[in-house]
């Protein structure tokens, strides 16, 4: 054996000179007579270890350091055989068998030895640190060990070779890592000691990351054509290989693979990453397919080798979630601007980064949310303890949510998910935003039978009132998926507490805030409603209103239908007298409106039954069919009074009457074919066009829109002179010059329904010169007619076609940016606790304004002051939109401004008032 090593020495100092002289046309018979020498040589060394299985191990020493030396330099001698096998052509075929042969033999050597090797006695040994058996044993456990230990380690390197040469050696890359995995399930875990089982792992895992890498350098080539399914599997399978030999070894020392936790788990993201930037283009759609019919449960498998190990203190594994999910992220975040379009876009800059690239940047964030998703949908196989970390990363998904790239992907991206029906498998798509979901609630149910829903239960508490649109409608649907499917008891029981949250925050000045804690419950309230049962609906309006009509009640009862409580959700006999009590209520209104002015309501809501008439109309709840015409005539009485009105309160009262009656006469058809029609409309033109710096009447342009879109139904004249005609043109000609967005949309849209069904033929007569859409984007200061028509023409299309999705994330990128600066900007606690800190001053502002106290002069005096300046303002703010000396953002901020500035005053005159 001696000299077979050396002869193996010297075959591979050989080989690279016969390598060398082969580019230079040396003698074939040369090149022909080593390749038997070293074909003879492999045999001898298959011969060998053959041998070796029949004789007891040995126990003398230079014998061993024999044994050992001639397995060594035979395996180094494999590997630099393996390297130039293509050189080697014509013995190629013959080399892979022999080759083949020799690590047969090696294998059966090392499980020959480990048979007749005490493992039990050797763990105590090294555990202890002392010899409890002979001196012969020892060494001869020794020298099983090192030669385990040399066959582990060259094995590992053949098929790292192996694996670089690509397809040619297939077969000496399954024998090779086979191998590795086998011999290392020898000795009872014992081998731990002495084998780098880590470095094993991450040679796996290194092949595979070459082998993605690869393919993602070559998908990313401007000039690839499309990815077939079988071309893709054909990539995935030695990653799955691979993968799979991994999963092997760390499932049987787990606590030595932990020490490359983020190595491995940084490969499952980069994995993840590359599959949904795999979906982003329609060339790759079958390798995203692919990857997740073949690569997905193995990736799965590998984390759960971590999380559900016996061996693996619960700690570590704490350790791990918290290095993949613990790093904050979102609105509150650092990060997040770091990489650029380019970076998280880019496939092969995937798996060319490092366990540092995991939280310095966002490039590998889609990964990492998909990965957290995964865990959710597969937590019932996962042990309980570490369900219930999971479960306090919940909050993490939430912040990435916020961040504006993976907002727009959940919203745009659709992602592949095996779908398993009762004959086969198949691959569907579906939304990420579905995905998400559909992972939140299998993980409510996994975790509300375990500890995990102490931390479940408070999440969903104190993300009610999340400042994020996207994570307020996650949170939504997960409390109605909730109502839907628990006990009869638990949803009683949360209706009962929501709607004492609802009395708790009810007050009059907050039902007309939409932002007001009164109205955001009642939102959250409609929205349960719309997906549960029927006795739901029916407690919640028992609860509500009762059998009393207090001021309260009245004011929690208006919240619901202004935030669309549909009373269709009823039982048909209370359903049937709910509907006729609010009409019977509204009419009754009409008729002593006159009588009663805003003053004497008290504390509750003036006008309340227009308000509700209004709601439940614009939800369909309700239809009505005014033939005596109240209506119109109200909404008359409304303008004459609001005219003639001189307190700002007052004012401010009938405007908002004015805005609910606009909206109940839009929904009323046959109201449009009265002759007092014509009335109605002369003195909205009277008041609306004669009073252009009243910035009150600024807030009932959505409302006028809705009723002048009604006016298609009627028969006006061609005539330009008539009284009506000319009252028509002027407020379409103020409603399309209107450049704030959402006024503009609203007015087009009114106008291109009017434009639908009037008989009138010279619509162009309706349409101002200086209409908003007839100027150019790009410098606003150039209007345009035909431009408008055509403008309206696109946007009417638009209006019942879908969109295209070429722009459709990079819109939502900008729409996601927008609303995680938003939530940025409120930092205060968002949950059940910033809104009854809210509510608690609010209602602590209700309850002093109730004891009647009498206020010093001077607040009376400031209050005076208050009002009159703001109609100043409000006054000159119509002098500003009219001059148009700056940006329409600039008036859209003095707008908002004075509006919330008029909101403030009006709640202190409110408080003056009472007291």
């Amino acid at each position: 054996m001696g000299l077979g090593a050396k002869a193996a020495i010297w075959c591979r100092k050989h080989l690279k000179m016969t390598v060398m002289s082969t580019s230079q046309d040396s003698q074939d018979e040369h090149d022909n007579l080593f390749c038997q020498l070293l074909l003879d040589l492999l045999g001898y060394a298959s011969s060998s270890f053959s041998a070796l299985t029949r004789y007891p191990i040995a126990d003398n020493k230079d014998l061993i350091t024999v044994v050992e030396s001639f397995i060594l330099e035979q395996m180094n001698l494999i590997k630099d055989s393996i390297s130039e096998m293509k050189t080697l052509s014509v013995f190629g075929s013959e080399m892979q068998k022999m080759v083949q042969e020799v690590l047969d033999s090696l294998m059966r050597l090392c499980r020959v030895y480990s048979d007749n090797v005490n493992w039990d006695s050797y763990r105590l040994r090294t555990d202890s640190g002392t010899n409890i058996v002979g001196a012969l044993e020892v060494d001869s456990t020794d020298h099983v060990v090192n030669v385990i230990k040399i066959s582990v380690e060259k094995l590992c390197e053949v098929g790292i070779t192996a694996g670089n040469n690509g397809g040619s050696s297939v077969s000496l890359l399954n024998l090779s890592w086979k191998g590795v995995v086998t011999l290392l399930q020898l000795g009872k875990g014992s081998l731990a000691v002495k084998v780098d089982i880590a470095a094993t792992i991450l040679s796996l895992i290194s092949l595979a990351n070459n082998c993605l890498r690869i393919a993602a350098d070559e998908w990313s080539s401007p000039q690839k054509e499309t990815v077939s399914f079988v071309e893709a599997k054909r990539i995935f399978l030695p990653v799955k290989f691979y993968l799979i030999n991994a999963v092997r070894i760390i499932s049987q020392y787990p606590t030595q693979a932990f020490s490359v936790f983020k190595d491995i788990t940084l490969f499952l993201v980069k994995v993840a990453t590359f599959k949904i930037l795999l979906c982003n283009d329609e060339l790759l759609k079958f390798a995203s397919e692919a990857m997740v019919e073949i690569l997905d449960p193995t990736s799965l498998h590998i984390l759960n080798s971590f999380l559900n190990s016996a061996q693996l203190q619960p700690d570590h594994k704490f350790q791990l979630l918290d290095w993949m999910f613990g790093f904050r992220c979102g609105w509150d975040s650092d990060y997040v601007t770091s990489s650029s379009d380019s970076e998280m876009n880019s496939m092969n800059a995937i798996f060319c980064s490092n366990s540092d690239d995991m939280h310095s940047g966002r490039a590998l964030l889609p990964g990492r949310v998909n990965v957290f998703l995964t865990l959710l949908n597969s937590a019932q196989d996962i042990d309980d303890a570490v369900r219930t970390v999971i479960a306090r990363k919940l909050d993490w998904l939430m912040g990435t949510f916020v961040d504006d790239y993976i907002y727009s992907l959940v919203l745009a991206l659709r992602i592949p998910t095996i779908c398993s029906s009762t004959q086969k498998q198949e691959v569907i798509y579906e939304p990420i935003f579905h995905s998400a979901l559909h992972a939140l609630k299998t993980f409510m149910i996994t975790g509300s039978s375990s500890s995990a829903w102490c931390h479940i239960e408070p999440f969903l508490l104190e993300n009610i009132f999340h400042p994020h649109f996207l994570c307020h409608e996650i949170i939504t649907e997960l409390w109605c998926f909730m109502c839907r499917h628990a006990e009869k008891d638990i949803v009683h029981d949360i209706i009962d507490k929501l709607c004492s949250l609802l009395q708790y925050s009810a007050f009059p000045e907050s039902v007309f805030s939409p932002h007001s804690a009164l109205r955001k419950v009642a939102r959250f309230i409609c929205r349960l409603v719309s997906c549960g049962s029927e006795s739901m609906a029916d407690k919640i309006y028992s609860s509500v209103v009762g059998n009393s009509r207090s001021h309260c009640s009245s004011i929690m009862y208006l919240a619901l239908l202004m935030e669309g409580f549909s009373l269709d959700f009823l039982s048909n006999k209370l359903k049937s007298s709910v509907k006729q009590q609010i009409v019977v209520e509204y009419f009754e209104f009409l008729n002593t409106f006159q009588d009663k002015l805003p003053r004497e309501c008290g504390s509750g809501v003036y006008g309340a039954p227009v308000f509700a008439l209004s709601a439940v109309l614009q939800s369909r709840s309700v239809s009505i069919s005014d033939t005596e015409l109240k209506s119109l005539k109200f909404l008359v009485a409304v303008v004459h009074k609001y005219n003639g009105s001189m307190d700002i309160l007052e004012r401010d009262v009938y405007r908002r009457l004015l805005s609910e009656t606009l909206t109940i006469v839009s929904k009323v058809k046959n109201l449009y074919s009265s002759n007092d029609m014509e009335a109605v409309v002369v003195e909205l033109q009277s008041l609306f066009i004669s009073s252009p710096s009243d910035s009150r009447l600024y807030l009932c342009k959505p409302n006028l829109s809705s009723f002048m879109a009604g006016l298609g139904y009627m028969e006006l004249s061609n005539s330009e002179d008539t009284t009506m005609n000319v009252a028509v043109r002027e407020l379409y000609h103020m409603l399309l010059q209107e450049r704030h967005w959402a006024f503009a949309h609203l007015a087009i849209s009114a106008f291109g329904f009017f434009a639908a069904r009037t008989n009138c033929n010279e619509l162009w007569r309706y349409v101002p010169p200086d209409a908003a859409l007839s100027f150019d984007l790009d410098l606003g200061n150039e209007a345009d007619e035909e431009r408008f028509m055509s403008e309206l023409k696109v946007f009417l299309e638009k209006e019942t076609s879908s969109s295209s999705d070429a722009n459709l994330v990079p819109n939502l990128r900008k729409e996601g940016h927008l609303l995680k600066e938003t939530a940025r900007s409120k930092t205060r606690p968002c949950g059940i606790e910033a809104t009854m800190m809210e509510t608690d001053d609010n209602e602590k502002q209700h309850h002093q304004s109730s004891r009647k106290r009498k206020l010093p002069e001077g607040i009376s005096q400031g209050m005076e002051l208050l009002q009159s300046g703001l109609k100043v303002m409000g006054d000159s703010l119509s002098t500003l939109h009219n001059n148009q000396f700056d940006s329409i953002e600039t008036h859209e901020k003095f707008v908002n401004q004075i509006s919330q500035l008029k909101d403030v005053i009006t709640s202190l005159a409110g408080l003056a008032r009472t007291a």
